[in-house]
């Protein structure tokens, strides 16, 4: 339960202003400021962590916060309207027109329920009797259609002791016409006659491979009219020999990529990313190569251009730090122009290295790339631009080192990526079970329902499972 806010702070009052699209969280400068006070008023530890959690916000925002309010800034964050001042009726004007407006409501009430008591005097009548009169049955009808546009077909209903099937059937009670309304004829159709005669034209040998236009052009020049082009096609529709006759090329159906990992550098997953440049329309361009067992960045680049040539020297460097051996691993990648170059294609068929692509036009196959630079790029000291590109480098050398050694990933077992690209996992999640068994020896009647246990790592990790794999067995990725 939350503490009582003080008599002599101020109170937060939300706004009551939905937006049709969301906005970024913003922070009023009375919320700042109550914040900080809130914040230097605490000693203990672990209290501003808690205070931070129950609020939404990180440390770097006390950071900022600090900084603003000591240059004597925070005020300026305030945003300030304009234009008139917002109009406050007179209370007691604002009473009486809820008083009006009670009273009207009360009284429409009183009328339908007087007229639901008229009406069940004159249909009263015992529920489970035997069945009533046809003439009954109708005038209890004709008094619910009577009601329904004051109470509404459900209430009419139900005071009347009808259904609303019933009711609905009288409304409808027109039966309905069998079979589809007979097309009466244009003045202007062909007559079967014509008809025959425009198909038996079509099938002469010397239109056999000729399409309608090009048999209603021949004709013109030969001085003879039957139909239109589009008649000619509607002709042939009808008698079923409208088909498409070319050999047209058609596009391969795209097997859906099911890759399997059970272990560390079985299966990468790699994709590139822009990050804004100092102006507008400039990028920088980041390769970045991930195991999707231990989610561990295995290799990395920033460069000023997306080439198949930086792409290859990533891969074969990263391949040689890793030691990985021919048909060990299989790398995934969407299908950009980089992903899918000769020069990548031979690197990895010279290292014995398998590759799959994404489906076309399918934004799902390759998660974990995407959900990677999710992480990146929704970090709280993400910029909007890099002025350089050691500035991005610097960034990312820094983001990647919290991300490998610091993040806790929820898809891993809240475990470093690290730890399980390394063979750590086992002995972190053992000392994990030894600190839950020592709180539940403790204090067993805190664990009501079982031994608290500490999360599994997953044994297999798939992209795009095969249809009814088993969750409790893999880790189901989309």
């Amino acid at each position: 339960m939350a503490a009582p806010a003080h008599p002599c702070q101020p109170v937060v009052v939300p706004n009551p202003e939905v937006l049709a699209k969301p906005l970024r969280r913003r922070f009023t400068a009375e919320y700042k400021l109550r914040i900080l006070q809130e914040v230097d008023a605490l000693s203990e530890s672990g209290q501003i962590g808690a205070l931070l959690r129950r609020e939404g916000l990180y440390s770097s925002h006390l950071t900022t916060w600090r900084r603003q309010r000591d240059n004597g800034t925070i005020a300026a964050l305030s945003p300030k309207k304009r234009g008139r001042k917002a109009f406050r009726p007179d209370p007691l004007i604002q009473e009486n027109e809820q008083l009006r407006r009670q009273n009207e409501r009360l009284a429409r009430g009183l009328q339908r329920a007087e007229a639901i008591i008229d009406f069940q005097k004159k249909n009263f009548r015992a529920p489970g009797n035997p069945p009533e009169p046809a003439g009954d049955r109708r005038e209890r009808l004709m008094n619910a259609v009577q009601l329904a546009p004051d109470l509404g077909i459900t209430k009419a209903c139900q005071a009347l002791g009808l259904s609303r099937a019933t009711f609905y059937r009288h409304q409808n009670s027109s039966p309905a016409q069998a079979g589809p309304s007979p097309r009466p004829t244009h003045p202007r159709a062909l007559t079967k006659g014509e008809r025959h005669t425009v198909l038996e034209v079509l099938h002469q040998e010397r239109f056999v491979d000729k399409a309608p236009r090009e048999v209603h052009a021949t004709l013109l020049d030969e001085g003879t009219y039957l139909c239109s082009p589009s008649t000619m096609y509607r002709l042939l529709n009808q008698a079923g020999e409208v088909k498409e006759r070319r050999n047209q090329l058609r596009h391969p159906p795209y097997q859906k990529p099911e890759l399997l990992a059970t272990g560390p550098n079985q299966v990468w997953s790699w994709d590139i990313t822009k990050l804004l440049g100092p102006v507008k329309w400039t990028y920088f361009y980041l390769y970045v190569i991930l195991d999707i067992f231990s989610r561990c960045v295995v290799g990395w680049m920033v460069a000023h251009r997306e080439s198949a040539a930086l792409a290859e020297r990533l891969l074969g460097a990263t391949c040689d730090q890793q030691g990985i051996g021919p048909g060990q691993l299989t790398i995934h990648a969407d299908r950009g122009s980089s992903m899918k170059s000769k020069p990548v294609a031979l690197l990895l068929a010279d290292l014995g290295v398998t590759k799959t692509h994404s489906r076309p036009h399918v934004s799902n196959d390759n998660p974990f790339s995407e959900s990677q630079f999710k992480t990146l790029k929704y970090r709280p000291d993400f910029p909007k631009r890099f002025g350089s590109l050691e500035d991005s480098r610097l960034f990312c050398q820094n983001f990647f080192e919290w991300y490998n050694t610091e993040h806790r990933h929820t898809g891993i077992a809240l475990l470093t990526p690290e730890m399980v690209h390394y063979g750590l996992a086992d002995s972190v999640i053992t000392a994990r079970q030894e600190v839950l068994a020592a709180a539940y020896a403790l204090h067993p009647e805190r664990f009501v329902r079982k031994p608290p246990a500490a999360l599994p790592l997953p044994e297999a990790v798939w992209i795009n499972p095969p249809t009814g794999q088993q969750e409790r067995s893999v880790k189901k990725i989309h």
